[in-house]
């Protein structure tokens, strides 16, 4: 099993060392042959930033390979949903077993969640030089 995880992509545009690629993210039943037929099938197109120094050498509309490591999808997959998971029920039961009151407990829960997101905000130029994806050539 490859530790690389590639997507096609077309440039979009080119804001001086960033490179925004579209790429065409697909389920694994979007590949099949009769997917048309299924309503399992999914595609989504999103836009990623590539950041390169060499940013220069590439033009607007071309066919590029933007790849990525499993150990960094892995990481913003636990930062955006697993962490954030964790701290909602970890509070959510404390609150309810303090005081036993359920609308206050999901409030909390959820509540507890604006601290979080406000740090991953705050620490988002961080993230994004240890999270990159990169063109493979």
């Amino acid at each position: 099993m490859s530790d690389i995880v590639t997507h096609s992509g077309i440039i979009e545009r080119i804001d001086g060392s960033t490179l925004k690629v579209r790429i065409v993210q697909t389920s694994a039943c979007a590949a099949c042959k009769v997917a048309g037929h299924c309503h399992a099938a999914e595609a989504k197109e999103k836009i990623v930033d590539v950041v390169t120094p060499d940013a220069s050498r590439w033009l607007v509309g071309e066919r590029v390979t933007v790849a990525a490591s499993r150990q960094m999808a892995t990481q913003a997959l636990l930062l955006a949903f697993g962490l954030p998971l964790v701290i909602m029920l970890a509070v959510l039961l404390a609150v309810l077993s303090l005081t036993g009151r359920e609308g206050l407990a999901a409030l909390c829960g959820l509540g507890a969640l604006l601290p979080y997101y406000a740090v991953l905000w705050l620490t988002r130029k961080n993230l994004q030089r240890r999270l990159a994806f990169w063109i493979k050539e």
